[in-house]
């Protein structure tokens, strides 16, 4: 009988093909360009807010004699630093048998990392902001809601511009109210349509708003979502250490080390330049 030579008879002689190794998937990053940055220090000294109380003019008769007015500064916030930080071991072996370049691909992985946590960190502020709450546990957000909270930072004398930040199902009936999905299309502002459906689910500007989406806002047990949105000084973001990767050769254990840190704190600034947005977080079913 001839033999067919299938490919089953050169198995073991066939090399597996390795792709690249991806890294952990991880959003955008974009709290950093929007809050208060401050990075004029080192050490672990508390950075304090304060605020005056102002003046209060009175009308005043021909003879009246004017009463000195207290200005004094009252302390509305309080940044506290910290240190953060991860570690890679790789030994000798592994570096040399790994078919990957795994000390770069674990270098930006810290990298990328790092700059997810401070992130995280930034955005876990908005349950702290003091300017108002719009929405509630449950209720699906609106354009209505929107203005609604702007216009309560605009109350609230807090300066322009606004950002937004939301999940990306919290956007989803937003984008949906002002998209050809949507029945009542016609009744909104054409300038809205254009912006908003010229780059869904990615940065926005409508009127005096920035509207950002991030898969870093989570759900909480209910499937509701805490977003946010502020003027920059709601927020605070205290440098005193830029995250900086340390490489050091551990010869007892015949490898290398990868020691990742950084210093900073973080916090609400100006909490009443803050609006929380409470809304439903549900996975979108189209419907």
């Amino acid at each position: 009988m001839a033999s067919l030579n299938p490919s089953t008879d050169i198995s073991s002689f066939i090399n597996t093909i390795f792709e690249a190794s991806m890294l952990v998937a991880r959003d955008n990053n974009f709290m950093t360009g929007v809050v208060r940055v401050f990075n004029d220090r080192q050490g672990l000294a508390p950075r304090k807010n304060s605020q005056y109380g102002g003046m209060t003019i009175n009308s005043l008769a021909e003879t009246d004699d004017m009463v000195g007015q207290a200005f004094t500064p009252s302390n509305i916030a309080t940044i506290t630093p910290s240190e953060a930080g991860g570690q890679y071991f790789f030994t000798d072996n592994r570096v040399k048998s790994d078919p990957f370049s795994v000390i770069n691909d674990a270098s930006q992985d810290m990298g990328l990392a790092m700059a997810t946590k401070m992130e995280t960190d930034l955005i876990s502020n908005f349950s702290s902001f003091t300017g108002g709450t719009v929405g509630s546990a449950g209720s699906v957000i609106t354009w209505n809601y929107l203005l609604a909270a702007e216009a309560q930072l605009k109350a609230r004398k807090a300066p322009y511009p606004y950002f937004v930040a939301l999940s990306p199902y919290q956007w989803q009936p937003l984008a949906k109210a002002a998209s050809v999905a949507s029945t009542s299309a016609t009744n909104a502002s054409p300038d809205l349509l254009n912006e908003v459906n010229k780059g869904m689910f990615f940065v926005k500007q409508v009127g005096g708003l920035f509207i950002y989406t991030t898969s870093n806002i989570t759900s909480d047990a209910s499937d509701d979502a805490v977003g946010g949105m502020w003027s920059r000084d709601a927020i605070a973001l205290d440098i005193r250490t830029q995250p900086y990767i340390e490489r050091e050769r551990d010869a007892s254990r015949r490898g290398t080390e990868l020691n990742l840190s950084t210093t900073y704190g973080h916090g609400v600034w100006r909490p009443k330049f803050g609006i929380k947005l409470v809304f439903d977080n549900a996975v979108p079913t189209g419907v």
